[in-house]
């Protein structure tokens, strides 16, 4: 199976469709029988093998204005701010859109707690422990715990970044030692998908793909499918964190704090929004502001990225308001990639909040002058924050510290709890699917078309206000003689490309006379696919008396994003980063792309086409299948490379499906086959379906 295995940074190749960026702007190479080569800046091209991209920002641009004029409503929201009862009813409002946002919770089960071994220092002892999150889901820890102190203690959950070693990883030993040798407890404990929890594990007890961000967003997309989400599931650790805390008789519950950076930064402000135990908070390298991060192109894990919290207008300065008024330290770096601006602007709302509150003094922020990282100036930062709302005195001096090394704090024998038979990720949220589809209610037609309208969360189709006519600057070798292209915008800043193929010249408005359309909607570009895709010359062969159109959704084709360093279908690439974006915005982004096929599909009829027949390929057929289930005008559907069923990718350990073709919580309310079946009415024609590796 190992040798079968796609690398999941390569889960969807260009160069299969021949598709590379060659340097000259935004044109690029096409040349689907051969692999695409780099051509030289000032090579002649010939027509057949240029393709544009003409509308490379439109997508980022979309995403910034609604993120945009969601961050105004919420500062609007917070202006309106002006005594206490304002500010504690904005408190225990954020507290509920975040509690929907992450939950429901899971039971909590036994955590079945047990110490494997102690290492002994000079001040403190390092307990190795290993709980349950989740029944049969072990969490690796190291407990700090100071010697020659008098119980009970505070104590501090730490929270890792995305170092491979998790626990082990030397700026997160740093901190938890430092702690420790000021007389704090300290519990720390490795993520999952690192240090003694990789998720994927190979036979030599290493990650298949690649530990932190790879396992993260790997796992984090296939949870979506099932309603679960990544964030809830690094919190719930941390909750569960807190729980062994408290079973701890060294312990003063009075005194909990939770402190992380990066990856840490993000589970700690999590936990300020989710759990009351928390008594006080330093949050490092991850506080800023959702438009900051969208704005500056900086794609984050899909822990980072929770569901709907955008709809839901929160930010992350709303995570530490849940908290308020309790104490805490916004922690940032004057050279991080997490811009510093966002960090002050998230203060400066908090500080007014608090002000509101009467504790001013309980919020503070501290810049670092080093670039991302919990380096020595932000721990010591910490220490004195923490010192002084425990009481613990009032040095913020680091000790002197001496690093462990890995396996002299690993949990386990070999350094994996995998290496033993225990849950993983995938086994839990595959279980979870199989339940749902099992426990899944049959849906007439009707039912099944409200349950997609609910689950895309399609709003209406807004009539066609205008399309422009891009005259084309060349012949671009399409299966007819010519063909023009329409710009047609069906949202605010949202312009969807046509194409109309032609027997004639044609350079105004699509022509009349065909009641008859054939709407082709592409995988990754129809510009590239007219050319060579075999469906595209057999439906022509088929359909003599028909208009012939193709189009590109959002974020394919000549609307293909050249942001986060113009990468597309890397972990980090900008269709993961929009489509990510989309859920926190509870848009999904296939619900996006029916839109703009549903809108097509309106413009064609208000051109005199009463019936279309639909065709679509690979990522297309998503959004096809969809509009073809709810628009009358479509009387025939033709698949190509359609996925099988979203339950296949749930079910499988491995896939290769990206996240913008993915639905939240869609396994519990119906899944493709019911959509197939459902248009069979309509001629359906499936050619060559997809599984969830993407092949046949």
């Amino acid at each position: 199976m190992k040798n079968k295995r796609r690398d999941f940074l390569k889960f969807t190749s260009l160069t299969g469709l021949g598709i590379l960026s060659n340097g000259i702007g935004n044109i690029t190479t096409v040349n689907a029988a051969t692999p695409a080569v780099q051509l030289p800046a000032k090579a002649a091209l010939p027509a057949e093998l240029v393709t544009f991209n003409r509308f490379p920002r439109m997508v980022h641009d979309y995403f910034v204005d609604n993120v945009k004029k969601i961050e105004q409503g919420g500062e609007k929201r917070r202006a309106s701010l002006k005594n206490k009862a304002d500010a504690e009813a904005y408190v225990r409002d954020v507290r509920r859109k975040i509690s929907d946002a992450f939950g429901p919770w899971p039971e909590k089960t036994p955590l079945n707690a047990k110490v494997t071994g102690t290492v002994e220092r000079d001040t403190y002892n390092i307990e190795k422990v290993i709980f349950e999150s989740r029944p049969g889901f072990p969490v690796t820890a190291n407990l700090y715990i100071p010697k020659g102190r008098k119980f009970p203690l505070p104590a501090v959950v730490g929270t890792c970044g995305h170092g491979d070693l998790g626990k082990g990883t030397l700026p997160y030993q740093s901190f938890a030692q430092g702690l420790a040798r000021q007389g704090y407890i300290v519990l720390i404990f490795d993520p999952m998908g690192q240090g003694e929890r990789i998720q994927y594990l190979s036979k030599e007890l290493t990650s298949r793909y690649k530990p932190g961000v790879t396992e993260h967003i790997y796992s984090g997309n296939q949870l979506f499918l099932t309603g679960e989400n990544l964030a809830s599931w690094f919190t719930w650790d941390g909750i569960r964190a807190i729980d062994y805390l408290l079973t701890r008789k060294e312990v003063d519950p009075n005194h909990i704090g939770v402190t992380g950076n990066s990856g840490g930064g993000t589970q700690t402000t999590w936990l300020c929004g989710v759990d009351d135990r928390v008594t006080m908070a330093a949050p490092g390298c991850f506080v800023i502001t959702f438009r900051r991060n969208l704005e500056n192109e900086n794609p984050a894990d899909t822990e980072q990225c929770p569901p709907k919290v955008l709809g839901y207008g929160l930010d992350h300065s709303d995570f530490i308001a849940a908290m308020a008024p309790k104490p805490v330290i916004l922690l940032s770096q004057e050279k991080d990639f997490f811009d510093v601006r966002g960090a002050e602007e998230s203060y400066e709302r908090l500080k007014k909040l608090y002000k509101l509150l009467g504790a001013e003094q309980n919020i503070q922020l501290f810049v670092g002058p080093d670039s991302h990282g919990y380096f020595q100036p932000n721990r010591e930062a910490m220490y004195g924050f923490f010192n002084k709302v425990t009481g613990m005195g009032n040095s913020q001096i680091e000790p002197a510290l001496t690093m462990e090394k890995d396996e002299t704090l690993w949990c386990t024998l070999k350094g994996q709890v995998g290496a033993g038979n225990v849950n993983t990720v995938f086994s839990i949220s595959s279980q979870l699917a199989r339940t749902q589809k099992s426990k899944r209610k049959k849906l007439n037609v009707e039912e099944l078309k409200n349950a997609v309208i609910d689950v895309l969360k399609l709003q209406d189709i807004n009539s066609i206000s205008d399309y422009r006519i891009i005259l084309k600057s060349f012949e671009r070798a399409y299966p007819k003689k010519t063909a023009t292209t329409y710009a047609v915008e069906t949202e605010p800043t949202i312009s969807t490309i046509v194409y109309r193929l032609n027997d004639e010249p044609l350079y105004s408005r699509p022509s009349k006379g065909f009641k008859r359309a054939v709407l082709y909607v592409s995988h990754l570009s129809a510009d590239a696919e007219l050319r060579d895709e075999p469906l595209v010359k057999e439906i022509l062969q088929k359909e003599t008396d028909a208009a012939i159109f193709a189009m590109d959704v959002r974020g394919v084709g000549e609307s293909k994003p050249n942001t986060c360093g113009d990468s597309f279908n890397m972990p980090y690439g900008n269709d993961y980063f929009y489509a990510i974006h989309s859920l926190m915005l509870d848009k999904p982004y296939v619900g996006q792309k029916t839109y703009d096929v549903l809108s097509i599909l309106s413009w064609l009829k208000s051109t005199g086409h009463d019936e279309v027949h639909l065709v679509a390929k690979g990522w297309g057929a998503f959004p096809a299948t969809f509009a073809a289930l709810l628009s009358p005008a479509v009387k025939q559907i033709t698949l190509k490379n359609a996925l099988t069923s979203y339950s296949d990718i749930a079910e499988s350990e491995e896939y290769n499906w990206p996240l913008a073709t993915f639905l939240p919580d869609v396994i519990r309310r119906f899944d493709l086959p019911d959509c197939y079946a459902a248009l069979s009415s309509k001629k359906i024609r499936q050619i060559d379906p997809w599984n969830a590796l993407a092949n046949t």
